[in-house]
């Protein structure tokens, strides 16, 4: 499990505050990380936070077939 502490109050990181590693990570894995950083710092509920990411998966499947 990752968890990202971040230091400012901002809900997102921005492209000048992620660590050098992150930046050079597929894009993919930024955009993960920056997704469990939003859903950590707004304490929302695992449980919640997957059915909820359910309901995108299917939305983006049906957007790429």
């Amino acid at each position: 499990m990752i968890n990202y502490q971040h230091s400012t109050q901002s809900s997102i990181m921005s492209k000048d505050t992620i660590p050098s590693s992150l930046s050079s990570a597929p894009e993919d894995v930024q955009l993960a990380v920056d997704l469990i950083y939003l859903l950590e710092s707004n304490d929302i509920k695992p449980e919640i936070a997957l059915a909820a990411l359910e309901i995108v998966k299917k939305d983006l499947e049906s957007k790429i077939q």
